[in-house]
């Protein structure tokens, strides 16, 4: 596997954010993640969004964090964000989100960010497993949907 920062609105991006939508949509019912969030939000220093290719160079994960800090959202000084991990279909069970996870959190440390935090579902029961057996644990709730029934929050010391 190829993994590579690309910004959060290149092509391969956009497509691998579409289908992470529609896969929410079917889970959720709810068209897909609302969480404001702009390709700034991704740009080193304040973050970085990674995809992973296959030997043939086609997109196949991704995953980015973004600087989050103090705010009225439950945000603290010092976090990284985790958003929009994903692994296409046909590529889950081989490791590539744990690999994308890990890369992103030596990203975010080497940026002096001290935690990395984290809004996921109920419906999503692999991401709970992921973060959970990579040391998350959970935490208040925060961002977007953090009065949402089903969201679950966790966090990981940098």
């Amino acid at each position: 596997m190829d993994i590579r920062p690309v910004p959060y609105d290149h092509p391969d991006a956009v497509k691998l954010d579409a289908e992470v939508q529609a896969e929410y949509h079917v889970r959720y019912g709810d068209g897909g993640d609302s969480t404001p969030m702009h390709p700034a939000d991704f740009r080193p220093p304040n973050g970085t969004y990674l995809i992973a290719y296959d030997e043939a160079g086609i997109p196949v994960a991704s995953g980015g964090w973004r600087v989050q800090d103090a705010n009225d959202e439950g945000n603290r000084d010092g976090d990284a964000e985790l958003k929009r991990m994903y692994v296409t279909e046909q590529m889950r069970g081989r490791g590539l989100a744990r690999r994308i996870l890990a890369a992103l959190e030596e990203d975010a440390r080497a940026a002096g960010r001290v935690r990395m935090v984290l809004e996921t579902g109920t419906k999503q029961p692999e991401a709970i497993a992921l973060y959970t057996s990579s040391g998350y644990e959970p935490c208040e709730k925060f961002g977007y949907y953090r009065f949402h029934e089903d969201s679950r929050c966790y966090a990981k010391t940098l």
